[in-house]
């Protein structure tokens, strides 16, 4: 069992930035893959990047490309989504996940695949 807490959400203007921090309890976290995914009202779950247990493969939605990049801190039990030029629909509440099964990350694009979230923090951006 893990329990995933993230921070770092708030209310930003189109272009600027925010870093999304995720926090996990337990001795286990270097065993676990890890994702972002987001949801706005009225809409479904979405992929937004995931990171492997080790840190060294890296795979992240086309919609985020070149301004959103995922990194973990195994020391600190930490996992990171540094989000760059963002935009108005970008809004949607963040959420970690974590995988224990550490697939291939680019088998691990759907919800389904992950056994532990967090609760979720909101990120708006204004235009």
């Amino acid at each position: 069992q893990v329990k995933l807490v993230e921070s770092g959400g708030g209310l930003v203007k189109a272009g600027g930035s925010l870093r999304l921090s995720c926090a996990a309890s337990g001795n286990t976290f270097s065993s676990y893959n890890m994702g972002w995914f987001r949801q706005a009202p009225g809409k479904e779950r979405e992929f937004v990047a995931c990171i492997s247990w080790s840190g060294g493969n890296l795979y992240q939605a086309d919609s985020v490309k070149g301004r959103f990049t995922i990194s973990r801190d195994n020391a600190k039990n930490t996992v990171y989504l540094q989000m760059n030029s963002l935009k108005p629909e970008d809004t949607a509440v963040y959420y970690c996940a974590a995988q224990r099964r550490r697939s291939a990350v680019w088998t691990i694009l759907t919800p389904r695949e992950y056994d532990y979230w967090g609760q979720g923090t909101q990120v708006t951006v204004s235009s």
